[in-house]
């Protein structure tokens, strides 16, 4: 089953899509990814004796504030240093 849905984008996520291909498919896989990643968040609380139920997620959700410019820098900052290979080890201080 296939949904049409109109939605509003920033300029920056609306310029990378008028690059793709296939617009759907991108929005598509990226909903996917994140969705992937809920589950694999839940997965890994339970696997350490944490019970993630919907209830709870209700009950908590809107309780952390949003990350700010700054944290979401650094967390891609810390993404991309683990991605490319060059965090450093417990020999190495991160500046």
């Amino acid at each position: 089953m296939t949904k049409r849905v109109t939605v509003s984008l920033p300029d920056d996520v609306a310029a990378y899509l008028d690059g793709e291909e296939n617009a759907s498919a991108a929005v598509a896989d990226a909903l996917r990814a994140r969705m992937d990643r809920a589950a694999a968040t839940a997965a890994t609380l339970r696997a350490v004796g944490i019970d993630v139920t919907d209830e709870g997620v209700a009950r908590v959700r809107g309780k952390l504030p949003r990350l700010t410019a700054e944290q979401r820098a650094e967390n891609a900052r810390r993404r991309d240093m683990l991605t490319s290979g060059t965090w450093p080890t417990d020999d190495i201080v991160a500046a």
